[in-house]
């Protein structure tokens, strides 16, 4: 890679096609961005019981998210202290303890170092300290029951959110403004040719790709009788919102004087989205008729945070290639009719048989692949839509707003703080 190659430029909005391919800088945020970064690592709702237990990834290492006996959220490297191999080898399940196969080491809900093969013959008289031998354990932060580690030890969870936190308070409180939420289902796991990057810039906010689902909604996989893709709710003004931070989303802010006429293909969905949306306005005020529709905090976990409900996580496997891992959410209170409903709509829209899903993943494949070839590494991509229309509002506090939400806003905060952490910060 040349190092003079200017990757990211924030203030004109022109981005180097190196970021998307060159194994030099990818191999830089392994460390740079996944080994400092909050990663999204799951839900509570996946681990109600102490030693209930996911596996999740922090970059491309694979991690385990338990309950200890306290009923503290745990979230460690699943690699034993003693020769690396991995102590959990299920995706998800119920222990009392984690067992190495390869020596016999094992370890507590909690991560400490229960038991060392051969301790009192060969370790005892060593001093042998077990505290010093646990599995490595991260940071760990939990917002409206959503999951969040880092290696950095000195990583405040509230100060990289920002105004962002905003967005998940909104997205991942029952539809009623006070309830919980629960994952519905196992993640659905599947690999594609594509940069990570490239998925995450997607679901930040970028509206003008809706060209690429003409099809889709002229076929109506909606939850009502209506055409298009997702719920007919009240009509919205949107916006674009960026953040220093990173972030990024589109937000709707309703308009209350409409009524709502979400899945009408099914009567007692409908009646508890009507019933769900009288409480959350009682509780919530005005916050109640701000919606994040889609958005990705930084680095790679992206959401939805109207209908489908759902997150998406861009996992990192090389330069060129994403395992994506999606999760879907309902009401833990919903009927259950209600929840069968939404799953099969979830699974219409979004994943691996998802139709809006596979039209964006034709983008994105072809997108990576258009950056490798020699010419095409010489000229960068324009992010400049709606420079010069940045706004603030105090609905959205620390966030850059473009009305209309029809610019790229979301490319240049992510890329900007991108080029931060990548050490490109003059760049920007």
């Amino acid at each position: 890679m040349n190092a003079r190659v200017k990757l990211v430029d924030r203030q004109a909005g022109i981005v180097s096609r190196e970021i998307y391919v060159s194994e030099e800088l990818y191999q830089k945020e392994r460390e740079r961005v996944f080994g400092k970064a909050w990663l999204y690592i799951g839900h509570e709702s996946q681990i109600p019981d102490s030693g209930d237990f996911i596996l999740s990834r922090m970059g491309e290492e694979s991690v385990i998210m338990t309950r200890a006996r306290t009923g503290e959220v745990q979230v460690m490297l699943n690699s034993c202290r003693h020769r690396g191999m991995r102590v959990c080898r299920y995706d998800e399940g119920h222990t009392e303890k984690f067992y190495c196969p390869y020596h016999g080491w094992s370890y507590n809900l909690d991560g400490s170092l229960a038991h060392v093969t051969e301790y009192e013959r060969e370790y005892k008289e060593q001093g042998f300290d077990h505290s010093q031998w646990g599995l490595i354990k991260a940071k760990v932060a939990v917002v409206r029951g959503t999951v969040w580690a880092t290696w950095d030890p000195d990583g405040d969870f509230d100060s990289y959110l920002g105004g962002a936190r905003q967005l998940l308070e909104l997205s991942f409180v029952g539809w009623d403004g006070e309830g919980a939420v629960e994952v519905v289902g196992s993640t659905q796991k599947w690999q594609i040719p594509s940069n990570w990057k490239i998925v995450a810039e997607n679901f930040a906010g970028d509206m003008l790709h809706v060209v690429s689902h003409r099809s889709v909604d002229i076929v109506g996989i909606g939850p009502n009788t209506e055409s298009g893709r997702r719920d007919a709710s009240h009509t919205a003004q949107y916006v674009q919102a960026g953040y220093a931070e990173g972030h990024a989303s589109v937000v709707g802010f309703y308009n209350d004087t409409d009524p709502r006429r979400d899945y009408s293909a099914s009567k007692i969905t409908a009646e508890y989205f009507q019933d769900c949306y009288a409480k959350r306005k009682r509780v919530l005020g005005d916050q109640a008729l701000i919606s994040p529709a889609v958005g990705t905090i930084f680095p790679n976990m992206s959401f939805h945070g109207n209908q489908p409900r759902t997150i998406l996580v861009a996992h990192p496997v090389s330069v060129d290639k994403t395992e994506m891992w999606r999760q879907y959410f309902v009401d833990r209170d919903a009927p259950r009719e209600v929840k069968d409903f939404l799953r099969k709509y979830y699974l219409r829209y979004s994943g691996p048989a998802g139709l809006t899903e596979q039209d964006d993943m034709e983008n994105w494949n072809y997108a990576t692949n258009a950056s490798k070839g020699f010419m095409a590494r010489q000229f960068p991509y324009n992010y400049a839509a709606g420079i010069g229309n940045e706004t603030t509002t105090n609905r959205l506090p620390g966030a850059t707003v473009e009305v209309n939400g029809q610019g790229e806003l979301h490319g240049r905060s992510m890329y900007g703080k991108w080029a931060e952490f990548m050490g490109e910060a003059d760049h920007v």
